[in-house]
């Protein structure tokens, strides 16, 4: 029996994860789905980064980092971030958004939570981010959140 089918099944939501890079002042992102809540004191969620991804240097450093939770209403948010994008077509400049000091709010997203990294750790091939919750803000209350399934545990 294949290991990784069952793991596939574990339900996880749809993020798209955000970061105003301080040093360039370039916006990136990423869609993420390994996203959890930790702690209720402090108020902490853990999210997982694959090395390499944008915005995944800036957030290992300590820069403040948004999780935008997309709801059902936020498909067309997928054509940008599922597959990754070209550096050089930066979806932000189609994607309504607000920059509050680097953090970077989907204007149309169910919500957002705006977070710094407290601390991390590297199990294997993604990095573990522990992150202290900053401000979350509710913006689309009538949503509900994305649900993703995967056909297995080795591929998202």
């Amino acid at each position: 029996m294949d290991k990784a089918s069952a793991v596939g099944h574990i339900p996880s939501g749809l993020f798209i994860i955000c970061n105003k890079n301080q040093k360039t002042s370039k916006i990136d992102g990423f869609l993420g789905s390994w996203v959890q809540q930790v702690s209720f004191s402090p108020l902490l969620v853990s999210l997982c980064i694959k090395p390499g991804r944008p915005a995944s240097d800036a957030i290992m450093a300590g820069e403040i980092f948004t999780i935008n939770v997309v709801g059902e209403h936020n498909k067309n948010y997928l054509k940008h971030f599922w597959s990754g994008y070209d550096p050089e077509k930066n979806p932000f400049a189609e994607i309504k958004h607000t920059d509050n000091n680097g953090a970077v709010s989907l204007n149309d997203s169910m919500s957002t939570i705006t977070c710094k990294m407290s601390a991390t750790l590297s199990p294997g091939d993604h990095n573990i981010i522990i992150a202290e919750v900053l401000e979350s803000n509710i913006n689309e209350e009538s949503s509900s959140p994305m649900v993703h399934i995967r056909k297995s545990g080795l591929d998202y």
